[in-house]
C-alpha cells in the first residue's frame, strides 16, 4: 500500500515538474468532470430518461378513452414523468402551465451539473493557454540567463513543456463539450416527450385548447 502511494506521488511530482501547477489544476478538474459525468449517467438511468414505453401506452389508452387501462399501464412506468402524468389523469382540468412548471422542476434536477461541464469546456483551453504562456516566459528567461552560451535545446525543451499545458487543456475540454452536447440533446428530447404526453392527456380525442374543454372531453370519453 505504501509503495503504491509512493508511486502515485512520484508520478504526480513528475507531472508537476513537466507542466507546473496549471497541469495539476487541469488534472484535478478532469477528475471532477469524470465524477460529474458518472453521476449524471446514474441519475438519468435511475430516473428512466428515454424509457417511456409504458408511459406512452398509458397516455394512448387515456387518449382512446380507456381510463382503467391507462392507470394500469401508468402503474408499470418507472419514468420520472409518471407522477406528472398521474396528476394530469387525476385532474384533467389541471392547468397546463402548472403541469409544465412541475415538469421544468424535474428537468432542472436532471440538468444540474450542466453549467459546470459548460464552464470546463470553455475555461480548460484558456487554462492550458495560460500555462503555455507561463512556460514560454520561463523558457525565454532561461535563454536570457544563458547569455552568450545559447543552447537551442534549452528553448526547444521549454517550448514543448509549455505546449503540454495547452494539450492537456484541450484533452479536458473536448470530451466535456461532447458529453454536455449529448446530455443536452437527451434533455431536449425529454421536453418534447413531456409536452406531447401532457397535451394528449389534457386534450384527449383530438381536442384542442381553443376547442373542446378537456374536462368536457374526459366526461364524454
Amino acid at each position: 500500500m505504501d509503495d503504491a502511494i509512493q508511486t502515485v506521488a512520484d508520478r504526480l511530482r513528475t507531472v508537476f515538474d513537466l507542466g507546473g501547477p496549471v497541469v495539476m489544476v487541469l488534472l484535478a478538474v478532469s477528475v471532477i468532470v469524470v465524477a460529474v459525468v458518472l453521476y449524471k449517467l446514474w441519475q438519468f438511468s435511475a430516473a428512466g430518461v428515454g424509457r417511456h414505453k409504458a408511459l406512452r401506452e398509458a397516455v394512448a389508452a387515456w387518449d382512446s378513452g380507456d381510463r382503467a387501462g391507462a392507470r394500469a399501464e401508468l402503474s408499470r412506468s418507472r419514468s420520472y414523468l409518471a407522477g406528472l402524468v398521474a396528476d394530469a389523469f387525476a385532474s384533467p382540468t389541471e392547468s397546463r402551465d402548472r403541469l409544465w412548471a412541475e415538469a421544468e422542476a424535474r428537468f432542472a434536477r436532471l440538468e444540474s451539473g450542466f453549467r459546470f461541464l459548460d464552464n470546463v469546456a470553455q475555461i480548460a483551453p484558456l487554462l492550458g493557454l495560460f500555462g503555455t504562456v507561463l512556460g514560454m516566459i520561463d523558457a525565454f528567461r532561461a535563454l536570457q540567463d544563458a547569455g552568450a552560451q545559447v543552447d537551442p535545446s534549452i528553448l526547444a525543451g521549454g517550448i514543448w513543456v509549455a505546449l503540454l499545458t495547452t494539450a492537456v487543456g484541450l484533452v479536458v475540454a473536448m470530451p466535456s463539450a461532447l458529453v454536455l452536447a449529448w446530455l443536452e440533446g437527451r434533455m431536449q428530447a425529454e421536453r418534447v416527450t413531456a409536452e406531447t404526453l401532457l397535451m394528449r392527456v389534457l386534450y384527449p380525442n383530438g381536442a384542442r385548447a381553443g376547442g373542446a374543454d378537456p374536462a368536457h372531453a374526459s366526461a364524454h370519453a
